[in-house]
């Protein structure tokens, strides 16, 4: 094959002993295609079809949702592929091939895109199917299926439409099963479904086969770009412009009998990451029916069945021969990918065969124990083991878990489907919880089973609790892949999405109320209950300690109360790389002195109220010193612009007023003088110690004594790192690195002793960035403010711009928020810039990074790479910061 036609090719085929394109190739052919051919390379058995590209979907959007001619013929040469290898003709009366239509992005997208099964029914073949199957009732069963599927995802109309002329249809016959609709009853269905389909389109259901397959094509295709999967993309960063393929199959079916079956399987328990088999299955059953919750599926082995005390038989059980090759497939899987695996297969009349295969989404938990497992037993090495864990998974394990010993008010249970526990208010639809979360509520999304069109409630849900669906249903899969703490399954619920009410036991429950769900047992609680901190060993400490051996990056953190440092240190931090002195103000005990400091009327009221701070910013700072012992810890000097402290409210001028035996109206012209219309860019930072340096004076007296104090009582030196706010040059710095300076020599000389210190400051302006090199003639260290430097970078305010941001990204302005993953292209520039010159002048000048993206996965990355010597995050994102750092030096 020539160059020229390898660029033009859109379709490749796999399955009977062929697998083209390249089988690794997830970038062309999609995960599930990729995964398709390689399984069918290997030997697996693998119903046959073709992919289209992932290119055509380019394309495809590209020429306004068309098609080339030339696809045509390739579309047409993968069906003949298919025909030749089943023995079956597309459209034939009597023998007709059905098949199945598939999305498959190159990163796996579990629900949110569309599929269409059984294709190729219409009135005709429909009869050939019952012929040949032998079995009437499955074929129109089949039937029933496809035209609800097609006149959905592809015609658009409403599957509810479908679904109540279902329910209607059992009703009237007296059943509580599909399984026990009957031939005629199908029939009947298939007559009612078409006249729906005539009334809400005014044309008939299509009939021509290959009109099926290029609407399904195409509607695969525009699934690409439906609400719910931007929305997905977007949560997990996921670029918009790679497209999916779709993927066109054989259908094997799983309802065609007692000796048939489908299921959803694991190779290892995605949960837990115990390596005992998982998963569920149905007999005579298609796949939809397994995830969709509308029956209640069986347990894989014999032994997930008797822990869970259920009565039907497991597929160990019923159907031995199969479940033993089943169990040779998932070590032929592991063994060749080397990870877990998420299968999907059906059996049809006892024959066994592979739809899919991906890497299985899992837990936190689960993820560590994976790859800690995998490394002992050799499949993988410990780079790899690090290489495998996403580090912003960790923050499941890193927050609280319900207290065993407290009270529980349990009034429901279901199945553990996503460990992990949450109190929230009852939430009942997607939009809702958005909104409420996005107010700062916790909410717990209560739904009788989650769709695809939940994807954004349940992102902003704390927890998750569904009445129907199983241990690989929609809500369980997608919670345990965000990390959420879901129970599924939780059949004693009746749930009225419409009244917005949850009953249960003689108890209701409406958006008001609080509820717990523990996602560990399947609990679901009545109100909140307490919580513990977690305990950090066992896998994860293997990991870290991994993971601590290979970076090069320290990990300090952002603290700034003795319990944040101690929380950081238990997590890992190395030093704190930003203690933010202003937040100490704001004491209620202390905001008095603060605006005393602020309304006085020149420098000997400020220093009075000032000697009221000294002791409690000596104090602050001591217990800091304490927990951080032998540790780094910078210290930024006061910052925000003092107005940040004055009374708001009427009230509070009424007691300032009186506190301080002056008028309100004094009070509020002074507020008004020091109002800015600015203030990121006004009044602050090394600003206020140049204007007013009796507070830089008192901080840097407060830091000095401290810190002599601690080392008299404990022995141990604390290492204290001024930084100096806001500076742009050079000057800046030398005038407050005097004042810290001498103070620190009068309080060396009072206390008879020194304490090795360095000064600083924090490069957050693009000038300081530029004359970085002059800078460091005076900074013993640079830390990057990087929110700060974005906002005066981009001239992007942080706190405004979430108005518009998100259609930036959407519209791929900025590949994502500027505020979370750091600007490199542009931001990154000015750092680089800062890094290299500040090193020429002061070549051992210490580096480091203490916005939020400290705690950013990417962001490390590029901190590594430009030779930063730590990164500062928040104290619950230290391991995130500790796992990634160790990623960066493996992929330098």
């Amino acid at each position: 094959m020539t160059d020229a036609q390898t660029a033009t090719q859109y379709v490749y085929r796999f399955g009977g002993g062929t697998a083209e394109g390249g089988t690794g190739d997830k970038n062309l052919l999609g995960g599930k295609g990729a995964n398709l051919a390689e399984m069918a390379s290997i030997g697996l058995p693998v119903p046959p079809g073709f992919t289209i590209s992932t290119e055509m979907c380019t394309r495809f959007y590209a020429e306004g949702e068309a098609f080339p001619d030339s696809l045509t013929g390739e579309v047409a040469d993968g069906v003949a592929h298919i025909e030749q290898v089943t023995g079956k003709r597309f459209g034939d009366v009597n023998d007709p091939l059905l098949v199945s239509v598939r999305s498959g992005a190159r990163i796996s997208m579990p629900g949110m895109m569309d599929t269409v099964l059984n294709l190729g029914l219409n009135d005709e073949t429909v009869e050939g199917l019952a012929r040949i199957s032998e079995d009437e009732r499955f074929a129109w069963d089949s039937y029933r299926r496809f035209i609800q599927m097609y006149s959905d995802v592809v015609m658009g109309l409403d599957h509810g439409l479908f679904e109540e002329a279902l329910e209607i249809a059992k009703e009237d016959k007296g059943y509580f099963n599909d399984t026990e609709m009957s031939a005629d009853d199908w029939k009947a269905l298939v007559g009612q479904f078409k006249t729906i389909v005539a009334d809400e389109r005014g044309d008939a259901f299509p009939q021509d086969v290959h009109d099926q397959l290029w609407g399904a094509v195409a509607a695969v295709f525009k699934s690409w770009n439906v609400e719910r999967a931007r929305v997905y993309r977007r949560i997990n960063d996921i670029p918009h412009d790679i497209g999916t393929a779709v993927n066109v199959q054989a259908m094997v079916f799983g309802n065609m009998g007692e000796t048939s079956a489908t299921g959803v399987a694991f190779t290892r328990d995605p949960s837990t990451g115990e390596h005992a088999y998982y998963g569920e299955y149905l007999i005579n059953a298609q796949g939809e029916d397994v995830v969709a919750g509308i029956r209640t599926p069986q347990y894989l082995t014999k032994a997930a069945r008797e822990a869970a005390g259920a009565k039907p038989l497991s597929l160990e059980e019923a159907m031995p021969d199969t479940f033993g090759e089943l169990t040779a497939v998932f070590e032929t899987l592991e063994q060749h990918y080397k990870d877990m695996q998420d299968i999907e297969f059906t059996v049809e009349r006892g024959k066994l065969w592979m739809l899919q295969t991906r890497t299985g989404k899992r837990t936190a938990k689960a993820a560590l124990k994976i790859a800690v497992d995998m490394a002992a037993e050799g499949l993988v090495d410990r780079k790899a083991a690090i290489l495998r864990i996403d580090p912003m998974q960790l923050d499941q394990l890193l927050h609280p878990t319900l207290d065993p010993d407290a009270p529980r008010d349990v009034i429901a249970r279901g199945l553990p489907a996503s460990p992990g526990a949450a109190s929230g208010t009852v939430c009942f639809d997607a939009d809702t919880a958005e909104r409420l979360a996005a107010n700062g509520e916790s909410v717990i999304l209560v739904r009788v089973e989650t769709s695809p069109e939940d994807i954004h409630g349940m992102h902003a849900a704390t927890g998750i609790l569904t009445a129907r669906g199983g241990m690989t249903s929609h809500a369980a899969v997608v919670a345990r892949g965000m990390g959420r703490p879901c129970v599924s399954g939780a059949g004693e619920l009746r749930i009225d999405a419409r009244a917005r009410t949850l009953t249960v036991g003689g108890r209701t429950f409406d958006q008001d109320d609080v509820i717990t769900i523990d996602g560990g047992n399947g609990q679901v609680m009545a109100g909140r209950v307490p919580t513990l901190q977690p305990e950090l060993a066992g896998d994860f400490a293997t990991l870290m300690e991994w993971a601590d051996d290979l970076r090069g990056l320290k990990v300090r953190a952002n603290a700034e109360t003795p319990h944040d440092a101690k929380t950081a240190r238990e997590f890992g931090a190395e030093g704190i790389g930003l203690c933010r002195t202003e937040h100490m103000f704001f004491d209620a005990g202390r905001i008095s002195a603060v605006r005393q400091m602020i309304l006085a009327q020149n420098e000997e009221g400020r220093r009075a109220a000032l000697a009221k701070l000294l002791p409690e910013q000596r104090s602050d700072f001591a217990a800091i010193f304490g927990e951080m012992a032998g540790l780094p810890v910078t210290i930024r000097l006061l910052d925000p612009p003092l107005h940040e402290f004055l009374p708001r409210e009427e009230a509070e001028f009424v007691g300032l007023a009186q506190e301080l035996d002056v008028s309100v109206d004094m009070l509020k012209r002074r507020a008004d003088d020091l109002h800015e219309f600015n203030p990121m860019l006004g009044h602050r930072g090394c600003r206020l110690g140049i204007t007013y340096p009796e507070i830089y004076e008192m901080q840097a007296r407060a830091i000095f004594e401290a810190a002599c104090d601690v080392e008299a009582s404990s022995g141990a030196a604390p290492l204290p790192e001024v930084m100096i706010p806001l500076v742009g040059t050079r000057r800046e710095l030398e005038i407050t690195r005097e004042i810290v300076d001498r103070v620190a020599k009068e309080v060396f000389a009072e206390k008879g002793r020194e304490i090795a210190y360095l000064v600083g400051t924090m490069i957050e302006l693009p000038r300081a960035a530029l004359m970085a090199g002059e800078i460091a003639e005076v900074g013993e260290f640079f830390s990057f403010g990087t929110n700060d430097l974005t906002q005066t970078a981009l001239g992007v305010s942080r706190d405004d711009a979430s108005r518009f941001l998100g259609d930036y990204v959407e519209k791929g302005i900025y590949a994502r928020d500027p505020f979370v993953s750091l600007d490199v292209a542009g931001v990154g520039q000015l750092i680089e810039i800062a890094v290299e010159r500040g090193r020429e002048s002061r070549p051992g000048i210490k580096l480091g990074i203490c916005g939020e993206h400290g705690g950013d996965p990417a962001s490390i990355a590029f901190c590594a790479k430009v030779g930063l010597d730590y990164v500062s995050a928040s104290p619950y994102r230290v391991p995130i910061a500790r796992l990634a750092a160790a990623q960066a030096a493996l992929a330098s």
